[in-house]
Protein backbone atom coordinates (compact mmCIF):
# COMPACT_ATOMS: atom_id res chain seq x y z
CA UNK A 1 0.00 0.00 0.00
CA UNK A 2 0.94 3.61 -0.90
CA UNK A 3 -0.67 5.52 1.90
CA UNK A 4 0.93 8.85 0.15
CA UNK A 5 -0.54 8.14 -3.30
CA UNK A 6 -3.95 7.27 -1.78
CA UNK A 7 -4.68 10.24 0.27
CA UNK A 8 -3.66 12.43 -2.71
CA UNK A 9 -6.35 10.59 -4.85
CA UNK A 10 -8.87 10.55 -2.09
CA UNK A 11 -8.54 13.93 -1.20
CA UNK A 12 -8.96 15.42 -4.30
CA UNK A 13 -5.33 16.69 -4.82
CA UNK A 14 -4.31 14.22 -8.05
CA UNK A 15 -6.84 13.56 -10.96
CA UNK A 16 -9.74 15.55 -9.12
CA UNK A 17 -13.37 14.32 -10.09
CA UNK A 18 -15.34 17.02 -9.45
CA UNK A 19 -15.55 20.46 -11.48
CA UNK A 20 -18.36 22.33 -9.18
CA UNK A 21 -16.62 23.40 -5.94
CA UNK A 22 -20.08 22.84 -3.92
CA UNK A 23 -19.32 19.13 -5.03
CA UNK A 24 -15.81 19.43 -3.45
CA UNK A 25 -17.06 20.51 0.05
CA UNK A 26 -20.16 18.41 -0.04
CA UNK A 27 -17.22 15.17 -0.52
CA UNK A 28 -15.20 15.95 2.08
CA UNK A 29 -17.53 16.46 4.30
CA UNK A 30 -16.38 19.42 6.11
CA UNK A 31 -13.11 21.82 5.07
CA UNK A 32 -11.44 23.65 7.72
CA UNK A 33 -11.77 27.36 6.97
CA UNK A 34 -9.25 29.13 9.74
CA UNK A 35 -8.00 31.24 6.95
CA UNK A 36 -11.01 33.56 4.87
CA UNK A 37 -8.67 34.30 1.64
CA UNK A 38 -6.79 30.88 1.68
CA UNK A 39 -10.21 28.86 1.97
CA UNK A 40 -10.77 29.60 -1.48
CA UNK A 41 -7.75 27.81 -2.80
CA UNK A 42 -8.33 24.78 -0.66
CA UNK A 43 -11.64 23.58 -2.36
CA UNK A 44 -10.40 25.05 -5.76
CA UNK A 45 -7.20 23.40 -5.93
CA UNK A 46 -9.60 19.82 -5.65
CA UNK A 47 -11.09 20.56 -8.95
CA UNK A 48 -10.72 20.04 -12.33
CA UNK A 49 -10.65 23.60 -13.21
CA UNK A 50 -10.10 25.72 -10.35
CA UNK A 51 -11.73 29.46 -10.88
CA UNK A 52 -12.45 32.05 -8.22
CA UNK A 53 -15.16 33.16 -9.59
CA UNK A 54 -17.39 29.56 -9.53
CA UNK A 55 -16.15 29.54 -5.88
CA UNK A 56 -17.70 32.69 -4.72
CA UNK A 57 -21.21 32.06 -6.93
CA UNK A 58 -21.42 29.08 -4.75
CA UNK A 59 -21.02 30.56 -1.34
CA UNK A 60 -22.97 33.77 -2.03
CA UNK A 61 -25.48 31.51 -3.36
CA UNK A 62 -25.87 29.15 -0.23
CA UNK A 63 -24.37 25.81 -1.79
CA UNK A 64 -21.15 26.43 0.62
CA UNK A 65 -21.65 27.57 4.51
CA UNK A 66 -18.78 29.16 6.24
CA UNK A 67 -19.47 28.73 10.25
CA UNK A 68 -17.44 27.47 13.78
CA UNK A 69 -18.73 23.89 14.07
CA UNK A 70 -16.44 20.92 14.27
CA UNK A 71 -13.19 21.46 17.52
CA UNK A 72 -14.64 24.78 17.76
CA UNK A 73 -13.07 26.47 14.49
CA UNK A 74 -14.57 27.24 11.16
CA UNK A 75 -15.32 24.62 8.74
CA UNK A 76 -16.75 24.86 5.42
CA UNK A 77 -19.67 22.76 4.85
CA UNK A 78 -21.92 22.27 2.15
CA UNK A 79 -25.96 23.18 2.34
CA UNK A 80 -27.08 19.48 2.38
CA UNK A 81 -25.18 18.78 5.07
CA UNK A 82 -25.31 21.98 7.38
CA UNK A 83 -28.37 20.73 9.18
CA UNK A 84 -26.95 17.39 9.80
CA UNK A 85 -23.67 18.86 11.11
CA UNK A 86 -25.25 21.13 13.76
CA UNK A 87 -27.04 18.34 14.93
CA UNK A 88 -24.70 15.89 15.40
CA UNK A 89 -21.78 18.32 15.79
CA UNK A 90 -22.26 21.49 18.03
CA UNK A 91 -23.32 19.64 20.90
CA UNK A 92 -19.90 18.87 21.87
CA UNK A 93 -18.62 22.11 19.67
CA UNK A 94 -20.39 24.28 22.37
CA UNK A 95 -19.15 22.55 25.24
CA UNK A 96 -15.73 22.90 24.08
CA UNK A 97 -16.39 26.76 23.24
CA UNK A 98 -17.86 27.53 26.88
CA UNK A 99 -14.44 25.41 28.26
CA UNK A 100 -12.53 28.14 26.48
CA UNK A 101 -14.65 30.50 28.00
CA UNK A 102 -14.10 29.82 31.43
CA UNK A 103 -10.44 29.31 30.82
CA UNK A 104 -10.41 33.02 29.73
CA UNK A 105 -12.93 34.23 33.11
CA UNK A 106 -15.57 35.11 30.45
CA UNK A 107 -19.17 33.89 31.73
CA UNK A 108 -22.51 34.66 29.59
CA UNK A 109 -25.72 34.80 31.48
CA UNK A 110 -28.32 32.82 29.27
CA UNK A 111 -30.47 36.47 29.42
CA UNK A 112 -27.70 38.08 27.99
CA UNK A 113 -27.22 35.32 25.20
CA UNK A 114 -30.22 34.91 23.97
CA UNK A 115 -30.81 38.96 23.99
CA UNK A 116 -27.55 39.68 22.26
CA UNK A 117 -28.61 36.89 19.50
CA UNK A 118 -31.37 38.15 19.00
CA UNK A 119 -30.03 41.80 17.81
CA UNK A 120 -27.80 39.75 15.94
CA UNK A 121 -30.19 37.84 13.63
CA UNK A 122 -32.46 41.16 13.51
CA UNK A 123 -28.89 42.80 12.20
CA UNK A 124 -28.12 40.41 9.47
CA UNK A 125 -31.71 39.60 8.74
CA UNK A 126 -32.43 43.39 7.72
CA UNK A 127 -28.91 43.92 5.76
CA UNK A 128 -28.76 40.11 4.02
CA UNK A 129 -24.91 40.18 4.84
CA UNK A 130 -23.85 41.62 7.91
CA UNK A 131 -19.82 42.56 8.66
CA UNK A 132 -18.79 42.31 12.33
CA UNK A 133 -18.71 46.45 12.44
CA UNK A 134 -22.43 46.29 11.57
CA UNK A 135 -23.82 44.01 14.20
CA UNK A 136 -21.13 46.06 16.90
CA UNK A 137 -23.25 49.16 15.51
CA UNK A 138 -26.65 47.32 15.67
CA UNK A 139 -25.76 46.27 19.39
CA UNK A 140 -24.75 50.20 19.94
CA UNK A 141 -28.56 51.07 18.97
CA UNK A 142 -29.69 48.93 22.09
CA UNK A 143 -26.57 49.77 24.53
CA UNK A 144 -25.09 47.19 23.93
CA UNK A 145 -21.34 47.61 24.35
CA UNK A 146 -18.69 44.62 24.75
CA UNK A 147 -15.07 44.09 23.59
CA UNK A 148 -14.03 42.14 20.31
CA UNK A 149 -13.24 39.26 22.68
CA UNK A 150 -16.52 38.77 24.39
CA UNK A 151 -18.74 39.47 20.91
CA UNK A 152 -16.63 36.69 19.02
CA UNK A 153 -17.95 34.17 21.51
CA UNK A 154 -21.92 35.45 21.13
CA UNK A 155 -21.17 34.67 17.21
CA UNK A 156 -19.96 31.79 17.55
CA UNK A 157 -22.83 30.45 19.68
CA UNK A 158 -25.45 31.88 17.54
CA UNK A 159 -23.18 29.90 14.60
CA UNK A 160 -23.47 27.14 16.33
CA UNK A 161 -26.95 27.40 17.39
CA UNK A 162 -27.78 27.27 13.33
CA UNK A 163 -29.00 30.68 13.95
CA UNK A 164 -26.13 32.77 11.94
CA UNK A 165 -24.08 31.49 9.12
CA UNK A 166 -22.12 32.91 6.19
CA UNK A 167 -23.23 36.01 4.13
CA UNK A 168 -21.84 37.66 1.17
CA UNK A 169 -18.16 36.36 0.51
CA UNK A 170 -16.04 39.84 0.51
CA UNK A 171 -12.63 40.24 -0.39
CA UNK A 172 -11.14 40.37 3.07
CA UNK A 173 -13.81 40.83 5.82
CA UNK A 174 -16.42 37.62 6.75
CA UNK A 175 -20.19 38.19 6.93
CA UNK A 176 -23.08 36.84 8.63
CA UNK A 177 -26.46 35.90 7.25
CA UNK A 178 -29.42 34.74 8.84
CA UNK A 179 -29.71 31.21 8.18
CA UNK A 180 -33.02 30.50 7.74
CA UNK A 181 -33.05 32.90 4.91
CA UNK A 182 -29.62 30.75 3.47
CA UNK A 183 -29.91 27.23 4.40
CA UNK A 184 -33.33 25.05 3.31
CA UNK A 185 -34.54 22.72 5.86
CA UNK A 186 -33.91 19.45 5.41
CA UNK A 187 -35.25 15.99 6.48
CA UNK A 188 -34.04 15.53 10.10
CA UNK A 189 -31.83 12.17 10.00
CA UNK A 190 -31.70 10.30 13.60
CA UNK A 191 -28.23 10.24 15.54
CA UNK A 192 -27.16 7.03 14.22
CA UNK A 193 -27.72 7.32 10.31
CA UNK A 194 -26.07 11.10 10.95
CA UNK A 195 -22.96 9.62 12.20
CA UNK A 196 -22.76 6.98 9.80
CA UNK A 197 -23.04 9.64 6.55
CA UNK A 198 -20.32 11.59 8.29
CA UNK A 199 -17.72 8.43 9.10
CA UNK A 200 -18.29 7.97 5.59
CA UNK A 201 -18.15 11.25 4.50
CA UNK A 202 -14.17 11.50 6.62
CA UNK A 203 -12.72 8.30 5.23
CA UNK A 204 -14.12 8.21 2.03
CA UNK A 205 -11.78 11.95 1.33
CA UNK A 206 -9.05 11.19 3.67
CA UNK A 207 -8.31 7.34 3.32
CA UNK A 208 -6.12 5.46 4.51
CA UNK A 209 -6.96 7.28 8.18
CA UNK A 210 -6.84 5.43 11.37
CA UNK A 211 -9.69 5.77 14.21
CA UNK A 212 -7.33 8.11 15.96
CA UNK A 213 -6.94 10.60 13.05
CA UNK A 214 -11.06 10.40 12.98
CA UNK A 215 -11.61 11.19 16.46
CA UNK A 216 -8.99 14.36 16.30
CA UNK A 217 -10.60 15.63 12.96
CA UNK A 218 -14.38 15.33 13.83
CA UNK A 219 -14.52 16.87 17.80
CA UNK A 220 -16.49 13.55 18.72
CA UNK A 221 -15.92 11.26 21.46
CA UNK A 222 -14.25 8.11 21.02
CA UNK A 223 -17.29 5.75 21.35
CA UNK A 224 -19.21 7.63 19.11
CA UNK A 225 -16.65 7.11 16.61
CA UNK A 226 -15.72 3.66 16.48
CA UNK A 227 -19.66 3.44 16.39
CA UNK A 228 -19.76 5.52 13.50
CA UNK A 229 -17.21 3.03 11.76
CA UNK A 230 -19.37 -0.31 12.79
CA UNK A 231 -21.94 1.57 11.17
CA UNK A 232 -20.40 1.50 7.85
CA UNK A 233 -20.62 -2.45 8.35
CA UNK A 234 -18.46 -4.68 5.15
CA UNK A 235 -18.25 -1.16 3.36
CA UNK A 236 -14.65 -0.23 5.28
CA UNK A 237 -12.04 -2.46 6.20
CA UNK A 238 -8.88 -2.20 8.41
CA UNK A 239 -5.06 -2.54 6.51
CA UNK A 240 -2.01 -3.01 8.78
CA UNK A 241 0.89 -0.78 7.79
CA UNK A 242 3.92 -0.07 9.80
CA UNK A 243 2.04 -1.01 12.65
CA UNK A 244 -0.69 1.16 11.86
CA UNK A 245 -4.41 0.30 11.71
CA UNK A 246 -5.38 2.21 8.48
CA UNK A 247 -9.32 2.48 6.99
CA UNK A 248 -9.88 1.91 3.52
CA UNK A 249 -13.53 2.19 2.14
CA UNK A 250 -14.55 -0.52 -0.32
CA UNK A 251 -14.76 2.91 -2.92
CA UNK A 252 -11.03 3.88 -2.04
CA UNK A 253 -9.37 5.46 -5.28
CA UNK A 254 -5.90 3.81 -6.22
CA UNK A 255 -5.65 4.71 -9.47
CA UNK A 256 -4.40 7.97 -11.03
CA UNK A 257 -1.56 9.17 -9.43
CA UNK A 258 1.35 10.07 -11.29
CA UNK A 259 5.13 11.00 -9.80
CA UNK A 260 6.74 14.44 -10.55
CA UNK A 261 4.10 17.23 -9.27
CA UNK A 262 3.94 20.12 -6.84
CA UNK A 263 1.25 21.05 -4.41
CA UNK A 264 0.81 24.44 -3.24
CA UNK A 265 -0.97 23.84 -0.47
CA UNK A 266 -2.46 26.61 1.88
CA UNK A 267 -2.27 26.79 5.39
CA UNK A 268 -5.05 24.84 7.82
CA UNK A 269 -5.66 22.75 4.83
CA UNK A 270 -7.34 19.00 5.26
CA UNK A 271 -4.54 17.82 3.40
CA UNK A 272 -2.58 17.95 7.02
CA UNK A 273 -5.25 19.14 9.51
CA UNK A 274 -7.24 15.83 9.14
CA UNK A 275 -4.83 13.77 10.73
CA UNK A 276 -3.91 13.09 14.14
CA UNK A 277 -0.58 12.09 13.15
CA UNK A 278 0.97 13.82 9.97
CA UNK A 279 4.47 12.17 9.44
CA UNK A 280 3.34 9.69 6.71
CA UNK A 281 3.25 12.75 4.98
CA UNK A 282 5.12 15.37 7.04
CA UNK A 283 8.45 13.76 7.96
CA UNK A 284 8.76 14.22 11.72
CA UNK A 285 12.19 16.86 11.59
CA UNK A 286 9.94 19.14 9.68
CA UNK A 287 7.10 19.75 11.19
CA UNK A 288 8.23 23.15 12.50
CA UNK A 289 8.35 24.27 9.35
CA UNK A 290 4.06 23.33 8.66
CA UNK A 291 2.78 23.74 12.10
CA UNK A 292 3.65 25.29 15.61
CA UNK A 293 2.05 23.40 18.48
CA UNK A 294 -0.21 26.21 18.80
CA UNK A 295 -2.02 25.28 16.38
CA UNK A 296 -1.30 28.10 13.36
CA UNK A 297 -0.46 26.12 10.12
CA UNK A 298 1.49 27.80 7.21
CA UNK A 299 1.63 27.52 3.25
CA UNK A 300 3.36 24.30 2.16
CA UNK A 301 4.67 22.72 -0.56
CA UNK A 302 4.52 18.77 -1.17
CA UNK A 303 6.36 17.07 -3.90
CA UNK A 304 4.69 13.96 -4.82
CA UNK A 305 2.23 14.19 -1.74
CA UNK A 306 5.43 14.73 0.89
CA UNK A 307 5.72 17.84 2.44
CA UNK A 308 9.32 19.43 1.39
CA UNK A 309 8.52 23.33 1.73
CA UNK A 310 7.03 26.60 2.15
CA UNK A 311 5.48 29.25 -0.64
CA UNK A 312 4.12 32.65 -0.03
CA UNK A 313 0.76 33.13 -1.55
CA UNK A 314 0.01 36.90 -1.60
CA UNK A 315 3.76 37.49 -3.00
CA UNK A 316 3.35 38.60 -6.79
CA UNK A 317 6.02 36.35 -8.29
CA UNK A 318 6.98 32.62 -7.28
CA UNK A 319 8.49 32.51 -3.43
CA UNK A 320 9.65 29.45 -2.30
CA UNK A 321 11.74 27.82 0.73
CA UNK A 322 12.47 24.28 0.93
CA UNK A 323 13.48 22.17 3.57
CA UNK A 324 16.31 20.17 1.87
CA UNK A 325 18.77 20.57 -0.87
CA UNK A 326 17.97 18.36 -4.15
CA UNK A 327 14.16 19.59 -4.76
CA UNK A 328 14.10 20.60 -8.68
CA UNK A 329 11.24 23.67 -8.95
CA UNK A 330 10.17 23.29 -12.48
CA UNK A 331 6.98 21.41 -11.17
CA UNK A 332 6.16 24.05 -8.32
CA UNK A 333 6.55 26.88 -11.26
CA UNK A 334 3.92 24.97 -12.75
CA UNK A 335 2.17 24.55 -9.54
CA UNK A 336 2.28 28.43 -9.40
CA UNK A 337 1.11 29.11 -12.62
CA UNK A 338 -1.88 27.40 -11.97
CA UNK A 339 -2.38 29.26 -8.68
CA UNK A 340 -1.51 32.96 -10.24
CA UNK A 341 -4.32 32.09 -13.09
CA UNK A 342 -6.71 30.95 -10.36
CA UNK A 343 -6.08 33.92 -8.18
CA UNK A 344 -6.01 36.59 -11.36
CA UNK A 345 -9.20 35.19 -12.67
CA UNK A 346 -11.88 38.82 -13.40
Amino acid sequence: MNPIAIRLLNQQLAAPQFSDPAEVVSYMGAMQAQEYRMMRWAVEMRTRKPSAKAFKRAFDSGQIIRLHLMRGTWQLVAAEDYWMMISLCAPKAIAVTKGWMSSNKISIPDEELMRVRGILAQSAADLGSATKEDLVRALAEKDIRMDDHRLSYHIRMAEMSGTLCSGELLPMKATYALTANKVKPTAQMDKDEALMHFTRKYFQSRQPATLEDFVWWSGLNISDCRKGIALLGDTIHVEKWRGRELYLTDECRSRGFRKGKSLLIPPYDEYLISYKSRDIVLPPEHRHHAHNNSGIFQPVIAYDGTICGNWSPFRDGCQVSFFEEGFETDSVKEAWQAYNDYRNMP
